[in-house]
């Protein structure tokens, strides 16, 4: 199937048409995969989606032929993960090379004018399947090999695609052989990738087609891609993060007790009728506020109230120019007195740059939701800056709890620093899409 512009703009950059085919798919790879971190419906609906994407950006580039030649390899190796573990490491490895090669010894000629003059896979005449080797072929009127000869005479096929599944299938299948092995015997890389668990076939298909590193690689471990499909590695840091505040909590709060209990905590009444006491001079940490925190704007209204405040009065609104408005290089000055102050760990001075970039981030999504006229888009934009602030929170606070450079770096690359990108990309896009200002009525003018 081709679109009748295809054959001009194959022309126009001097390609061949089943090479423009694929660049086109190639360059879609990114955009689908930027969706997968935020598919809905959990791993599940994550590895069809993996799966199903990469089958059908196959089927574009190469044809309904590709899949096959994929699938084969694919249901072997899990075939023998399934049958025979013991050795199944030894066992795929010859068989997905074995294929491998035999597909390299695939020999499909066309002539000119379409006509099939001679036909052979692996030695294997197709002559009684004309019509469907035609079909698969789709009119196609050059010569094809599954080899080098095809990138050199300007074609394509599935060989690179097939050569990257390859080495996906062999180091699943060796690793979950590695699993039933003692760890004396192993390698730290062994122990590492080792898969204890077999993988669901969704899994296996999943890994092996997903369009990220499907046409070119790179391989990666079965077990990474588990771990991102899963967000294994953000919800580590959730946990982290948040069992580490309960000890803050605790402190903060007996402190506070301690404060009120003597009298100083005392800081007025409140305006209803009949008035009552209010306590809230002492007050440090408000844990249904951080913990639901509708945005990052709001984190330092309840963390550490105290020396917010502080750093507020004397470091933040003293760096404001009188009849300007506050930015980013005021926060960023600001939340980097902080981390000086907490000691001059990386670790320290690496969340603070993060709370700034969080904060900001955070700022400017607030305004697009404050200036939207729609109902619907105003909640998702809500929901989002929940979801954000929930998310940026518990990944930069590792580097608070952690101190050390190395260890914060491994822990941001665990989920390719996702919590730093986002913030970058909301302040980036703060400053080009900027919301239009309601326009006030001439009441408020008068006033």
């Amino acid at each position: 199937m081709e679109l009748p512009e295809m054959d001009s703009m194959a022309l126009a950059i001097g390609v061949s048409v089943p090479v423009l085919r694929f660049l086109l798919c190639f360059v879609a790879t990114i955009p689908l995969s930027f969706l997968h971190r935020f598919f809905p419906g959990g791993p599940t609906a994550r590895h069809f989606y993996a799966a199903t994407t990469g089958a059908v950006l196959s089927y574009l580039s190469f044809g309904f032929s590709s899949n096959l030649h994929f699938v084969v390899p694919m249901l072997l190796g899990y075939a023998s993960m399934a049958l025979c573990r013991k050795y199944c490491g030894i066992i795929t490895f010859f068989l997905a090379f074995g294929y491998l090669i035999g597909c390299d010894a695939i020999f499909v000629e066309t002539s000119v004018d379409g006509v099939l003059t001679s036909e052979f896979l692996c030695g294997v005449p197709l002559s009684h399947y004309y019509s469907e080797v035609q079909t698969l072929l789709d009119g196609a009127n050059h010569v094809y090999y599954m080899s080098g000869d095809a990138w050199k005479e300007g074609g394509i096929d599935a060989t690179g695609a097939l050569m990257v599944i390859t080495l996906k299938i062999i180091s699943c299948v060796i690793n979950y052989n590695d699993g039933i092995l003692k760890d004396e015997d192993l390698r730290e890389a062994q122990k590492k990738n080792r898969l204890l668990k077999m993988p669901s076939l969704l899994e296996y298909f999943g890994y092996c087609l997903c369009c990220g590193s499907h046409f070119a690689g790179p391989v990666y471990e079965m077990k990474d891609y588990i771990e991102w499909t899963e967000r294994k590695g953000l919800s580590y840091q959730y946990m982290s993060g948040f069992t580490a505040r309960w000890k803050y909590y605790f402190i903060w709060s007996i402190s506070e007790a301690s404060t009120i209990i003597s009298g100083l905590g005392f800081s007025g009444w409140t305006d209803s009728n009949p008035p009552k006491p209010k306590w809230d001079r002492a007050i440090n940490v408000d844990i249904l506020g951080l913990e639901l925190a509708k945005s990052a704007v709001q984190i330092p209204l309840v963390w550490n109230i105290q020396v917010s405040t502080w750093l507020r009065h004397y470091v933040y609104e003293r760096l404001i120019q009188k009849g300007k408005k506050p930015g980013f290089l005021q926060l960023l000055a600001t939340q980097t007195v902080s981390a000086v102050w907490h000691g001059l760990y990386p670790g320290y001075i690496i969340f603070f740059v993060q709370s700034a970039l969080m904060i900001a981030g955070s700022r400017a999504l607030y305004r697009w939701q404050q200036a939207s006229q729609a109902g619907l888009v105003k909640k998702l934009l809500g929901l989002f800056n929940f979801i954000y602030t929930l998310l940026v929170l518990n990944y930069s606070a590792v580097g608070f709890m952690v101190l050390s450079l190395h260890e914060t770096l491994t822990a941001y690359g665990s989920v390719y620093y996702i919590g730093t990108v986002l913030p970058v990309v909301l302040l980036l896009l703060g400053k080009i899409i900027k919301p239009a200002r309601p326009a006030r009525s001439k009441a408020r003018k008068a006033e």
